[in-house]
């Protein structure tokens, strides 16, 4: 079935069904606490320490941080891939612990960084089951069999959106690593979620397929009002395209606000430990961060 341009992203868009209650909170955080392995003698080496914050709906809120911050582990526990040890987690207002996991998977689509393919399935089976949880009690199949055609319908506008049209036969498993990222992305379109949680979303594409997922993304977000939380190693990604920035340090919540509260040449010295020139993007006016053309090999010592 093939899709004319003007109706690209319409049923997207429909099943969507976003910007009801756009002023509540997607999320509330409270005083969360996590940590990966079981706590010995002594206090527990905590991922994640007393976090407190709001994710609003329909915001885009970037996480940044250096490695081993914890920024993965939180996109985690916000998709219920994790549980926290302490703390209060709620989903527009429900407490996030006690919601089964396929009203959570109607409401949130995580992509994480790296999907590792068991089965030779087709990108087009891979993005139709990003359907799957708006069928209660469905039966898995290969076929599969309990799609409908606005389910196909839906899978094929999510393919377009991200450029996958012409691989909808080709198996997952035969796609380079930004394919494959923009095929995860697909299926979470295909999702129609409320909330989109992102992993590094860019990190395996090149300069065009970036530009279009961080388009969509913000599409997304100004007509449907979608929430997004997306992991970042790019800060510039960040300051052009979140409405705010939570910046992590060692498991604890450094700063959050706008890029221009976040993006600053004091605050990213104390994170990771380093001075960068920032300016204003010539556009947008958005803080943006390059590195010193001269780094001295004492600069670099003294921060290993």
């Amino acid at each position: 079935m093939s899709l004319s341009p003007e109706h690209a992203h319409s049923m997207i868009d429909k099943a969507l069904g976003l910007g009801v209650g756009a002023s509540r909170r997607a999320y509330q955080v409270r005083a969360l606490r996590f940590h990966y392995h079981p706590q010995r003698r002594g206090a527990a080496t905590w991922v994640l320490d007393g976090l407190t914050f709001d994710v609003e709906a329909g915001e885009i809120l970037g996480i940044v941080g250096p490695n081993g911050s914890g920024k993965t582990s939180l996109l985690k526990l916000l998709a219920k891939v994790l549980r926290p040890h302490a703390g209060d987690l709620a989903l527009f207002g429900r407490d996030l612990g006690t919601m089964p996991h396929d009203e959570v998977a109607r409401t949130v689509a995580f992509v994480p960084q790296e999907s590792p393919q068991v089965f030779s399935v087709t990108v087009m089976e891979t993005v139709l089951l990003g359907r799957y949880p708006h069928h209660q009690g469905a039966m898995w199949s290969a076929g599969f069999g309990w799609e409908s055609a606005e389910d196909v319908l839906i899978a094929e506008q999510a393919m377009q959106a991200t450029d996958l049209t012409h691989l909808a036969s080709r198996s997952v498993m035969d796609l380079s690593g930004g394919e494959r990222q923009r095929c995860m992305m697909a299926r979470a379109l295909a999702q129609a979620p409320q909330v989109l949680l992102l992993d590094e979303p860019t990190a395996f594409l090149d300069l065009q397929h970036q530009m279009e997922i961080c388009a969509i993304v913000r599409r997304l977000k100004e007509e449907r009002g979608l929430t997004v939380v997306l992991v970042s190693h790019d800060l510039n990604l960040a300051s052009q395209y979140c409405d705010r920035i939570l910046m992590l340090k060692a498991g604890e919540l450094f700063r959050l606000g706008s890029p221009h509260d976040v993006i600053d040449v004091a605050v990213l010295r104390a994170v990771y430990g380093c001075d960068v020139l920032i300016d204003r993007h010539p556009e947008s006016g958005m803080p943006r961060v390059t590195m010193p053309s001269y780094i001295s090999t004492k600069t670099v010592r003294d921060h290993l």
